[in-house]
């Protein structure tokens, strides 16, 4: 489903990624080690079309987004890519319902629409009545469960996610790595994790170790 190639990254005279090769199959867990530093989050970013690469190509459901650009690429990233970051990024003005439905509101779903999809992820993860709780209300398992349904709103050929548990207690990242499982099993949903957790690391169906630029 999806496909790195050469990709190179410097920032300065700092080379961050030196040619990493990199691919994934649909309802496949991939988790990406590495000490810090090995240049896992600059390869997340570069995957999820979050920045460029130097050089290389990313290849997403056979279409080239290395190639795409300004309202094209962000109309594209909306509708295949989800995100979830260690800091669940939920907007404090808005409840647990709107906040999930952003995503579908960009890429101008329905008020209807979004809310029944949003509300079908708001049941799926246990979370029915906290639909109408902002985000100060919830605690930091269920705020990082709202994100992971803001990331899954528009039905996305992949999700990344960058340390997802790397803000929670180990019962509420248990319960987190339980939800991946779950969305892959019945869902065939694709995950590539930037994680420093073994647990996490354990479950994935591969992991990927990163070093100093490279997949070794």
């Amino acid at each position: 489903m999806l496909q790195a190639k050469g990709i190179k990254k410097a920032y300065g005279n700092l080379q961050i990624l030196k040619g990493v090769d990199f691919e994934v199959n649909e309802g496949e867990i991939v988790s990406i080690i590495g000490a810090s530093g090995a240049g896992k989050s600059t390869l997340l970013h570069i995957l999820g079309t979050l920045d460029q690469p130097d050089a290389g190509t990313v290849t997403l459901k056979g279409k080239e987004v290395s190639k795409l650009s300004g309202e094209s690429l962000s109309v594209f990233r909306n509708q295949n890519v989800g995100f979830i970051f260690q800091f669940h990024h939920l907007l404090p003005e808005f409840n647990a319902l709107e906040n999930i439905c952003i995503p579908a509101f960009i890429a101008k779903k329905s008020k209807k629409d979004a809310e029944k999809r949003a509300f079908e992820l708001l049941d799926l993860f246990g979370l029915k009545e906290r639909a109408l709780h902002k985000p100060n209300e919830l605690s930091g398992g269920e705020q990082q469960r709202i994100s992971v349904a803001r990331a899954l709103i528009n039905h996305p050929a992949i999700v990344l996610a960058d340390e997802p548990s790397g803000n929670l207690d180990s019962a509420n990242a248990d319960e987190l790595h339980q939800l991946f499982i779950n969305l892959r099993d019945n869902f065939k949903q694709t995950f590539v994790i930037v994680t420093h957790n073994n647990d996490l690391a354990k479950i994935s169906d591969r992991v990927v170790t990163m070093k100093d630029g490279n997949i070794v």
